[in-house]
């Protein structure tokens, strides 16, 4: 397997979100940075960064991290292709927030090198990453997160390959009983938010926190996770309808609060 000290180039497969935002601080941190994505790419952000809608063009990474769209279809179709794209030494890992890594990883031919690096958003801001190992994780391909996570100036807990991990696991009851409590009247939004604030000592109450995470985001998580554990993970039906509304929280203007 690769090691950190022979890490130059950093791979990205997606540019959304999380992938921008884990493009930017690999750049930081001094790596060339190759993103594709399956559109053309904007503006490069810094000089060390390439955009790419070819995926062959990662044959040179060290390193890929995928950040695509939660679709494990997806994101299996994508593994299978870095498999045969890049050199057998390289670690494979995925910034999956809910999905197997141990079914991800099934689909290369080294699974013992497929890990999850579970970046928080907003990645630039964020100091956690989530390393999530899966069944066939190797002890050493861990490590190798762990420390390539550091170089990024970033603090790292471990999760074993559970629905939901450690931070989704526990933090979507969290958000959908807050969304519940507001749609029962228990408290306005800026009461319900405030009270979580000063009560537990949280920077962001659950309304303000799935605004900036993505309403949709936290209703693909949730669902996702009531599939595999049950109703206690069931999605609030405010959060429901405020993504069929269109409404989405920061991103698109609009969710539990107004954005400029």
């Amino acid at each position: 397997m690769r090691t950190l000290t022979e890490l130059d180039t950093v791979g990205v497969v997606g540019a959304g979100t999380m992938g921008s935002g884990i493009a930017q601080v690999a750049a930081t941190a001094g790596y060339d940075v190759i993103v594709r994505d399956i559109e053309e790419p904007p503006e490069t952000i810094q000089g060390r960064i390439a955009g790419t809608t070819d995926l062959s063009e990662l044959a040179e990474a060290d390193l890929v991290v995928e950040a695509a769209v939660e679709d494990m279809e997806i994101k299996r179709d994508i593994f299978a292709d870095l498999d045969e794209t890049v050199d057998e030494d390289v670690v494979l890992a995925t910034n999956t927030s809910t999905l197997s890594i141990t079914t991800i990883a099934a689909a290369t031919d080294r699974p013992e090198q497929v890990v999850g690096l579970h970046f928080m958003n907003p990645v630039p801001i964020m100091d956690g990453v989530e390393v999530v190992t899966g069944e066939q994780t190797a002890a050493e391909t861990t490590a190798f997160a762990h420390a390539f996570a550091a170089e990024l100036d970033k603090e790292t807990w471990e999760s074993d390959d559970k629905p939901g991990f450690v931070t989704n696991r526990v933090l979507m009851p969290w958000i959908n009983e807050g969304i519940r409590a507001y749609d029962e009247g228990v408290a306005t939004k800026e009461d319900l938010d405030k009270g979580m604030k000063l009560g537990t000592n949280v920077p962001m109450g659950p309304l303000e926190l799935a605004d900036h995470i993505g309403l949709d985001i936290c209703l693909h998580a949730s669902e996702t996770l009531h599939e595999e554990l049950g109703d206690r993970y069931k999605p609030a039906y405010l959060l429901k309808r405020k993504v069929e509304a269109g409404k989405l929280g920061k991103k698109s203007g609009e969710g539990f609060y107004e954005y400029d």
